[in-house]
């Protein structure tokens, strides 16, 4: 079998259990959102303006503690394992860290929920789905640390059943604290956020039985037996993973102001454009996969010090999420005016989705190759000019131009939602160009000068 063949398998062997992952993991904010819909309007809309207000935070934590991933691989790849274990427990004590300071932030919302025009009607409810939730953000932390050992290690297959058994969790835990069964009073909404609490701590306490028994993870088996505290090597994930949090911030701000803006257009428009979107972000769960098995592939090969391997990673990387990215983009083209039906029964709603639906097939190869070549530069360990550069191209031109096209006169007369839509389509393929760019430059760098920053190593050496 050919070594480029080889590669594709061990990437499809990474990424899939990975989109198995992703895709449970989503489910869980749809079976919130329909139990809490079932209660009231009240309760669905405190789930809906709770999730805008912990999901950008979780998704920020999830960045940074992406960091550990790309240098586990590369001590695996390298064969130091005595490194493992001690890099990998600084990944949880940065995950406690974030952790703790999550629950406190989502604790302390309730006073400025005014500030946020909530409506009054609904405060207490968003705050007590808040408190609630806030109490497995350590363990969601714990949960993604690891994770990220545990993708290093070439064992993705724990992240899919653990986030099935999350999400088999999920629905009757929903069900007793929402409705109130078996004793515990009905809360409402605010039994999802206990209930989501609930399903974190047990899928990290899962992960980390997991870990502790099975024979794969033998040669480099993360314990706590020996505790090890290396504030040079913890300092260098931060700054590794702080770039790649910010990275996913921009992104998911960018797509919020969008709809700030939209929403002034009125409901129907909203509604396209939501439907659009949340189907797209469905769909962006695939090359995502991909170019997390990238970031791992990348990180063996350095550590092999492999030029051929890393070059070959990459390759094989970029010409699966391009393919991807084609044909979902003629997917979307084709069957874009039946999807709206998914959503809803209302004529104008499904015209204007059908309609953004074609821009999104636009950009999907673009969107497909900027999420894997960031990727591939996180196994690089490369991460501060990536989100310099996912700025640029979010901020400095998919969201001028969309405000351009969409709500002024000023090139041509004003789009709607069409104009931020082409804005969209203008950042991602910006983005995808930037990290390209960085990303050629990269492999043509000797691998002594890519050997990464790993201060505990060069310790330890």
């Amino acid at each position: 079998m050919s070594a480029h063949r080889l590669e594709y398998l061990a990437q499809l062997r990474l990424a899939l259990p990975i989109l198995g992952g992703q895709l449970a993991q989503t489910a869980n904010g749809f079976v919130d959102t329909m139990m809490a819909g079932r209660v009231g309007a009240e309760d669905l809309a405190a789930v809906a303006v709770g999730a805008s207000i912990w999901v950008p935070l979780f998704l920020f934590m999830t960045g940074v503690l992406m960091s550990a991933t790309p240098i586990l691989s590369r001590h695996l790849g390298g064969e130091a394992y005595h490194r493992v274990n001690p890099v990998a427990q600084q990944g949880l004590w940065l995950a406690l860290g974030l952790g703790l300071f999550s629950a406190v932030i989502l604790r302390s919302m309730g006073p400025l929920l005014g500030l946020m025009d909530v409506d009054p009607a609904i405060r207490p409810l968003v705050a007590g789905y808040l408190d609630a939730l806030s109490w497995g953000m350590p363990g969601a932390a714990v949960l993604l640390a690891l994770r990220s050992y545990t993708e290093a290690m070439n064992h993705t297959r724990p992240v899919l059943w653990i986030s099935v058994i999350g999400l088999a969790i999920n629905i009757p835990a929903n069900y007793v604290l929402i409705y109130g069964k078996l004793g515990f009073p009905a809360m409402g909404g605010v039994g999802c956020g206990w209930a989501t609490s609930l399903v974190m701590w047990s899928m990290a306490l899962m992960m980390g039985a997991y870990i502790r028994r099975h024979p794969v993870y033998r040669p480099a088996r993360l314990t706590l037996r020996e505790r090890h505290l290396e504030l040079a090597s913890l300092g260098y994930m931060l700054r590794l993973g702080l770039p790649v949090g910010l990275s996913i911030f921009f992104e998911v701000s960018i797509f919020a102001v969008i709809a700030l803006l939209i929403s002034r257009l009125g409901p129907e428009i909203v509604a396209g454009h939501q439907i659009a979107l949340n189907f797209t972000s469905l769909i962006f769960m695939i090359p995502l996969s991909f170019a997390l098995a990238a970031t791992v592939r990348v990180g063996h090969a350095r550590g092999r010090h492999d030029s051929a391997g890393l070059s070959r990673a990459v390759r094989c990387s970029l010409a699966m999420t391009g393919g991807i990215g084609l044909f979902a983009g003629l997917a979307l083209v084709v069957s874009r005016p039946w999807i709206p039906h998914i959503y809803t029964d209302n004529p104008e709603v499904i015209a204007l989705a059908a309609h953004l639906l074609l821009f999104a097939g636009i950009y999907q190869v673009s969107d497909a190759l900027q999420v894997c070549a960031n990727g591939c530069l996180r196994g690089f360990e490369d991460t501060a000019w990536p989100m310099l550069m996912t700025l640029v191209a979010y901020w400095g031109v998919g969201l001028p131009v969309g405000y351009v096209l969409g709500l002024t006169d000023l090139w041509v007369p004003a789009m709607g939602p069409a104009g931020f839509w082409i804005g969209l389509v203008s950042g991602l393929t910006a983005a995808a160009v930037l990290l390209g760019i960085r990303l050629r430059w990269r492999l043509r760098q000797p691998l002594a000068a890519q050997a990464g920053a790993d201060v505990g190593l060069r310790q330890s050496a």
